[in-house]
């Protein structure tokens, strides 16, 4: 039973090692704040951000070099807290140019192959003009609080747009329509060798 519930483990390893916000906003010349959560077994790996459709494809932005130590690029920095295991991007100076699909990312493969990949969450950035005091109408379903400056997401949307950056991350499509089925597959089969 034990040797059962270490392969479940193994599993469910890259499912949810790394999860964010599935959206922020901000409005041109403003900042935005990104925090990404991560496992405490990735400690001391690099973390980086970057830009694009796909993680396998996206360019770095800017990148941590395995410390807690704030990394800059242009108007973007990176910064690991280890302590708390989570990763904060801040974007400043935002241009409606900055709008677009980002990654969180953690840097575990050193040699890249189709079957490698760095756990990885999206996150959307979404840039207003500077002008607009309010969200528009496309997006006024959701429960938004204006606190001034900053705009705050309810936690039950927060916690929907983790639940969505799960179900659209690879790691938790490999976990279910490879590592899962591969589990059941070896668990059968040892169930019908010690049936004989």
């Amino acid at each position: 039973m034990r040797l059962c519930a270490g392969l479940l483990l193994l599993c469910f390893q890259g499912c949810l090692s790394l999860t964010g916000p599935g959206s922020v906003s901000g409005y041109v010349g403003g900042s935005l704040r990104v925090q990404c959560q991560y496992s405490p077994s990735y400690k001391g790996y690099m973390k980086y951000w970057c830009r694009g459709p796909h993680d396998t494809t996206c360019k770095t932005i800017v990148e941590t070099d395995g410390s807690e130590k704030e990394k800059r690029s242009g108007p973007v920095s990176i910064r690991d807290h280890a302590a708390n295991s989570t990763i904060t991007v801040i974007m400043e100076d935002l241009s409606e140019d900055d709008a677009g699909s980002y990654w969180c990312k953690i840097q575990t493969s050193f040699i890249w192959d189709s079957w490698s990949r760095d756990p990885s969450v999206s996150v959307r950035v979404n840039v207003f003009p500077a002008t607009t005091p309010t969200l528009p109408a496309t997006t006024a379903i959701l429960p938004l609080v204006n606190s001034g400056q900053n705009l705050r997401i309810s936690t039950n949307v927060m916690f929907i747009f983790q639940l969505w950056s799960l179900l659209s991350s690879i790691q938790f499509q490999v976990l279910v329509f490879l590592k899962l089925p591969l589990f059941l597959s070896m668990l059968c089969a040892i169930f019908w060798v010690n049936r004989l």
